[in-house]
């Protein structure tokens, strides 16, 4: 099952990028799509089988590779990782109707989403350091590519700046993950044949903080920010839709899966300074949001600072807020996709994402009403307001992190509010206020359009509800972390 979710789509990328002839991009669109649609069928196959009374690895495959460097194709998923391949899988779906039908290129753009699918859903699978750090990397080129080609004016510069961010962050992980495998004597980097409980207090702090570098700029944390308000920007609406949506989840998943949990007692050194950064981080973007006057930028930062909210969490290291932040990954992925593929509308029917420029997108009869309404419902969400997916995953954060980090957590639900604030600025100014008589009718909006819309909608919807559907296949494996970590944490004191 975990081979067919790595392989369907690498299979698919073959079949686009060379079938015979000069298909139309609408009929390589349809191709594409049926290999994501298996691989999302899959995923969510896999959550029908998941046991949720084993909170470790399951489904697990294993190869032996190559032996003398200590690589094995090592496969499992636990509850950590399931939720995010389902999103991943979900989200390739979303990007694939996120652009016009007449992409050019098409061939290599579609070839493109198929091989970011089958690297994330690996990246996410993969049980060796090693195997991690493959898929970990083999997603830079593409969406090198996607920026480069199918990106805005500036385009060339946000791309290669995402290159080199990126591929820095790559060499600290390796380099991370070599000194794990290199200093823990083992033959191998399978993750469950590690430990680091022998290395000196020094040793597990200088590479844990390889790993919070190396994460920190694919999250990203603020200083290590600056390559992602141009590359969300410059992107397309599908392809900021991947970066934002489960690529920089990666750096979240990493953080948590080979920071938190190889690194518990570093982990507890570091973590006040860890709250801090992610405080800063939150605040930051809430902040900078609120300056901008393109909206596409506006989410961009917004994205930032919603991140932040993962790693006060993650800093807690307590049950519930790391069930919350995990949850919050996926709440996080869900609406800013949404944001995304609505600001596309808006860009491609207004012809504008200037917040002085727009107005009455609500008009009934010449404006976009649906696309409004639907931009609204995502403002609510990421605003945090009760009934929507973003409330529940926030209220796990904030309740789990408060009795650690009580400060830093009043400053997150400060800059909560915040979100608030700048997401009545952008709907006020876009959806309400009177239509420009010189702009006349805007293009309608298609069905192709909507419908991704509307289905993550309603996903953000029924998750806000009934929040369990959730967080049921999280809990078992981020309750059973904690415990591990505690006592790890406990036995390292009796050592002391």
């Amino acid at each position: 099952m975990l081979s067919a979710l790595l392989l369907i789509p690498m299979i698919g990328a073959l079949i686009v990028g060379f079938i015979p002839g000069n298909p139309s991009a609408s009929k390589l669109r349809q191709i594409t799509a049926i290999f994501v649609f298996i691989s999302l069928a899959l995923s969510l196959y896999l959550l029908t089988q998941f046991d949720l009374t084993n909170s470790g690895f399951q489904f697990h495959e294993y190869l032996t590779w190559a032996q003398p460097i200590g690589l094995n194709y090592s496969l499992g998923i636990d509850g950590l990782s399931l939720p995010l391949l389902v999103l991943n899988s979900l989200l390739c779906c979303i990007a694939i109707y996120s652009i016009g039908e007449t992409v050019e290129r098409s061939r290599l753009y579609y070839a493109l989403i198929l091989l970011i699918n089958g690297g994330i859903s690996g990246a996410l699978m993969a049980e060796n350091l090693l195997l991690f750090i493959i898929f970990y990397e083999l997603e830079l080129i593409p969406f090198y590519l996607m920026i480069a080609i199918w990106g805005g004016e500036k385009r060339g510069y946000a791309s290669i700046k995402f290159l080199l961010y990126t591929a820095l962050s790559g060499l600290f992980v390796l380099a991370a993950f070599l000194g794990i495998g290199l200093l823990s004597g083992s033959a191998n980097f399978d993750y469950a044949t590690l430990t680091t409980q022998s290395f000196s207090t020094n040793t597990q702090l200088i590479l844990l903080s390889l790993l919070l570098v190396g994460f920190g700029i694919k999250i990203p944390l603020v200083p290590l920010h600056t390559w992602l308000p141009d590359a969300y920007t410059e992107a397309s609406p599908a392809t900021a839709i991947l970066l934002g949506g489960i690529l920089a989840k990666l750096g979240t998943y990493g953080l948590i899966r080979f920071g938190l949990q190889l690194f518990p007692e570093a982990w507890s050194i570091v973590a006040p300074g860890l709250a801090i950064v992610g405080t800063i981080t939150v605040l930051y973007g809430a902040f900078s949001a609120i300056a901008q006057k393109d909206i596409k930028r506006m989410v961009a930062y917004s994205s930032i600072g919603h991140m932040g909210y993962i790693i006060v969490a993650a800093a807690a290291g307590n049950d519930l807020s790391v069930l919350g932040a995990v949850a919050q990954m996926i709440s996080h992925g869900l609406i800013l996709a949404l944001l995304f593929h609505l600001v596309g509308i808006v860009e491609r029917k207004a012809g504008t994402r200037d917040l002085d420029v727009l107005n009455g997108l609500m008009n009934p009869i010449r404006g976009l009403p649906l696309t409004s309404a639907l931009l609204i419902t995502a403002g609510m969400a990421s605003a945090g307001i009760p009934g929507l997916v973003g409330f529940a995953a926030e209220y796990l954060v904030f309740q789990g992190s408060f009795s650690i980090f009580p400060v830093a957590t009043l400053l997150c639900i400060i800059a909560s509010g915040l979100t608030a604030v700048y997401f009545v600025i952008l709907l006020n100014r876009t959806c309400f206020g009177k239509l420009d008589n010189q702009l006349a009718y805007y293009p309608k909006v298609l069905a192709s359009e909507n419908i991704p819309a509307l289905v993550l909608t309603a996903i953000i919807l029924f998750l806000g509800i009934q929040p369990n559907y959730l967080i049921r296949w999280i809990e078992p494996t981020t309750n059973s972390m904690v415990s591990e970590i505690s006592l790890t944490q406990q036995v390292a004191e009796l050592i002391k």
